[in-house]
């Protein structure tokens, strides 16, 4: 068993969870994940005896404590510096770090309208103001990243920058938020991932129901 342990909320909803697990997920980096689910309206007191935030995403590595998304991404880059999680060119990596920090610090009003949602049947919604805003620069950082990689991932392979916007992917397919073939490509490929269909099955055998996630 690894020494690394994630802890993370509901795979059907904890879109920051889904972040580090599918980059470790997806770089072979061994790790056990545990699964707190968000089971009481301000949150499952059990997180304060597991995150200094009383929040999750946390990672524990011994008496190390990890958290919030890109950090731990980070710490686990560092740990397994052979693992591919960022590219390799150092360009091509303060990029994948730059719109990975444009994923942490933005896009609010698509983040607070769409929560995601692995089980929803997809169907649009009324959008408030400022999501179309948010999903055209999303359009435009990826198409950007692709051309200029070639695919199949943002950066070629998958890395990091593909793990922070894993989340959208669902987004974007669950409130039916795009018709560009580049992008809806692209979607496809991050959902036939192995590691993304881990996650999901995890996701859609869960009993917990959340209803302020239920848009």
């Amino acid at each position: 068993m690894s020494d690394l342990v994630l802890y993370v909320g509901n795979k059907n909803y904890s879109s920051w969870s889904f972040r580090p697990w599918i980059a470790l997920e997806a770089a072979g980096v061994p790790f056990t994940d545990r699964v707190i689910p968000f089971d009481f309206a301000a949150g499952n007191p059990e997180f304060r005896k597991i995150s200094p935030t009383g929040r999750v995403p946390v990672l524990h590595h011994g008496e190390v404590r990890v958290w919030e998304s890109l950090a731990i991404i980070e710490y686990a880059a560092d740990l397994f510096p052979d693992a591919g999680i960022w590219p390799k060119d150092r360009a091509l990596r303060a990029e994948a770090r730059a719109i990975s920090m444009e994923m942490l610090s933005g896009f609010g009003a698509l983040r607070n309208a769409c929560p995601m949602n692995i089980r929803r049947k997809p169907g649009a919604i009324d959008l408030p103001e400022g999501v179309r805003g948010d999903v055209t620069r999303i359009e435009t950082l990826w198409k950007a990243a692709l051309a200029r990689s070639g695919g199949p991932f943002l950066f070629g392979a998958f890395s990091a920058a593909d793990a922070m916007y894993a989340p959208v992917v669902n987004r974007l397919e669950a409130y039916c938020l795009t018709q560009d073939e580049v992008v809806l490509a692209y979607m496809a490929r991050m959902k036939a991932h192995p590691a993304w269909q881990k996650w999901q099955a995890a996701a859609l055998a869960e009993p917990w129901i959340v209803p302020e996630d239920e848009v």
